[in-house]
């Protein structure tokens, strides 16, 4: 095997930065997904409760009175800790918006725990969480979902119903979510079932603008731009006269989601958010550079299997929302043939609306998220601190999907940001990461992320893929083409372990020298011919030699997949054809990892992926023209030294 020699090639000047959707893609494919009404914020009402506050505390901007603020963080406060005085209410808020075809605007269900002393006249912040999931979902069991066992480009078999979501009605506590951990602290929390969920009205729509204007419509409610109500159809109207009108959401995973499209209509109040592993773009979700690519760990899931998975609400309702919906929309736009990019998708992507973000983001994902992967975080990071006017962060752990910053890190965010505390996090670190090995919530701190001094690195394969072939710093050029053969039967964590297989290729580097780190969001660049019109694409950065039995291991680094049909543009894929080589250039996941010192880095390329793509009958060969295919590797220092 050819022995690699030192590298030193960055392909770009400056960070190893990932991008927005591919250059093909309509600068502004819709229009925002609504607008802040007129400021009308809640006068501040002075507290009859006065707690002294303890030595060191900052009390300034709208910290209301009986507060308590030690090292920039709202404290435990024993009057606000008994839970048994807190004042619980639910109501329903009135939206812009009618998708259920009532012919009246849909009004959304909320619940509201708040302290007690906001009856007697204290006005507090509120902690806001906003779900699909809280009166319950459809079943999960992949037998509902598409079947992923057969020919690309061909019609898939019919799925199978999935049983009705629950019907719950949940009042007044919808959630316990949040309230344990900021009430004591002197916050109110209001949760909210998104439209068409629970004792919601309306019929969800998988991103669509109801789904951002459903939670904006609850903050107008909190700053009394827009009317409760006591019931779903009364006229007897609840005005939210205890709170200071600044709000801060946050959630996990859809909830997350919701957290940033509310945030992307502009609306005033909003002051902060922290979505954890938001799903940014239902693109990004469901397909990946032109293949349908399930999310991990739901193997068959598209669009409109994640509707039917949350449509809770009203069964009289649900009929028309699953033909309008659904069937309309979803079904007839989301394209199980080809994967390619269309205007349905560009809908679902909020990565059109940060222009409209006012909402500080602190914004938590996890590099070892296969389900909502971490390009979703990242994608919308990127692009609020290359805007610069509204403060943004990033929190980044080595785990799967969710998992919050570390409540300090929350804290801060929040006290700095719905009570204008000058407790200095906006000068702090861009950037943290919890190191390989180290416990979730002790991250550490870095400038930015992809750190600064990350450069790409251009990283060459040699023949030798049937085993293990070079990954070299310089173009050897003369290294032909290797053949794999297709086979699902095979999962990626055995192709990786194998010692010589047709299956996949791959190339390494030699042992490193020194520890290397990796920051930001590798790219592949490779060509490829194949025997038939259609195949799919897979590449996995690993680290060797292979110890894991599957992939929930430390020697995946990161991995992609792509179309080798949409090589020119994600909305119009060719087909291949035969002896016929493509060239296109695609993103891997984003990833920060130390690969140690005595390890190898290397580039695994196969075609399908059991536990992500369609599995088509096995037998397509595809050639790899190794001096056409390069690893950009995004590096701390730029360099790879053996």
């Amino acid at each position: 095997m050819p022995r690699p020699t030192a590298a030193s090639l960055p392909a770009c000047p400056g960070p190893a930065t990932g991008s927005p959707p591919t250059g093909d893609l309509p600068s502004a494919a819709r229009p925002a997904r609504g607008l802040a009404s007129p400021a009308g914020l809640i006068g501040l009402f002075l507290a009859v409760l006065f707690l002294v506050p303890a030595p060191g505390a900052v009390l300034q901007g709208q910290v209301p009175d009986g507060f308590v603020i030690e090292d920039g963080q709202a404290q435990v406060v024993e009057a606000f800790a008994d839970s048994a005085s807190w004042i619980r209410e639910d109501l329903w808020v009135e939206t812009e918006f009618d998708t259920d075809g009532s012919g009246t605007p849909d009004r959304v269900h909320v619940s509201v725990t708040r302290p007690a002393q906001t009856a007697d006249g204290l006005r507090v912040p509120v902690i806001f969480e906003s779900s699909p999931y809280y009166s319950g979902t459809g079943s999960g069991n992949l037998r509902y979902f598409w079947d992923t066992r057969h020919e690309l480009g061909e019609e898939p078999p019919a799925r199978e119903p999935m049983p009705d979501a629950p019907y719950r009605s949940l009042r007044p506590n919808m959630s316990g979510s949040q309230i344990g951990t900021w009430l004591p602290r002197g916050f109110a929390v209001v949760h909210a079932a998104a439209p068409g969920t629970g004792l919601s009205q309306g019929c969800p729509t998988m991103g669509g603008p109801n789904e951002a204007l459903a939670p904006k419509a609850v903050v107008d409610w909190l700053n009394g731009r827009a009317r409760g109500f006591t019931s779903p159809d009364g006229d007897e109207e609840v005005v939210a006269d205890w709170t200071t009108g600044r709000v801060g959401m946050t959630g996990t995973s859809f909830n997350g989601t919701l957290a940033l499209a509310a945030a992307t209509t502009g609306v005033e109040g909003l002051d902060a958010i922290i979505p954890v592993a938001p799903n940014t773009s239902y693109y990004h979700y469901f397909r990946s550079n032109g293949l349908i690519r399930s999310p991990g760990g739901w193997l068959g899931e598209d669009i409109d299997v994640l509707f039917d998975y949350v449509n809770s609400g009203d069964p009289e309702v649900r009929p028309y929302c699953i033909q309008s919906v659904r069937e309309d929309e979803l079904i007839a736009n989301m394209d199980r043939l080809t994967g390619d990019y269309n205007d349905f998708w560009a809908e679902r992507d909020y990565l059109y609306d940060v222009g409209n973000i006012r909402a500080a983001t602190l914004m938590a994902h996890a590099f070892n998220d296969w389900n909502v992967m971490p390009e979703h975080g990242v994608r919308i990071y990127e692009a609020l601190r290359d805007r610069g006017d509204v403060p943004a962060m990033m929190y980044f752990h080595q785990g799967g999907h969710g998992g919050p910053p570390p409540l300090e890190l929350m804290n801060r965010w929040f006290t700095r940001y719905l009570m204008d505390v000058e407790n200095g996090i906006e000068d702090e670190p861009r950037a943290w990461i919890t190191r390989e090995g180290d416990e979730r919530l002790e991250p550490t701190p870095y400038p930015d992320y992809p750190h600064p001094e990350a450069r790409y690195v251009d990283l060459h394969p040699t023949a030798g893929g049937v085993t293990t072939g070079g990954l070299v710093g310089e173009a050897a050029g003369g290294q032909g083409t290797e053949t794999l053969v297709d086979n699902f039967s095979f999962p990626p964590s055995v192709l990786a372990a194998a010692e010589w297989t047709e299956h996949r290729l791959m190339y390494s580097t030699a042992e490193l020298e020194e520890d290397v780190h990796i920051s930001g969001t590798p790219r592949l660049t490779v060509r490829v011919a194949a025997d038939r019109p259609k195949v799919n694409l897979s590449a996995y950065l690993v680290s060797l030699p292979w110890t894991g039995s599957s992939l929930i291991t430390d020697d995946l680094i990161t991995r992609g997949w792509a179309d080798p049909r949409n090589h020119r543009s994600l909305r119009e894929g060719e087909d291949l054809v035969p002896g016929e080589f493509r060239e296109m250039t695609f993103q891997l996941q984003p990833t920060d990892q130390v690969i140690p010192a005595g390890a190898r880095i290397g580039l695994m390329i196969f075609s399908t992926d059991r536990e992500f793509t369609i599995s088509p009958d096995p037998g397509a060969r595809i050639e790899v023209d190794l001096d056409g295919t390069v690893l950009h590797l995004p590096v701390v220092g730029g360099v790879v030294r053996e």
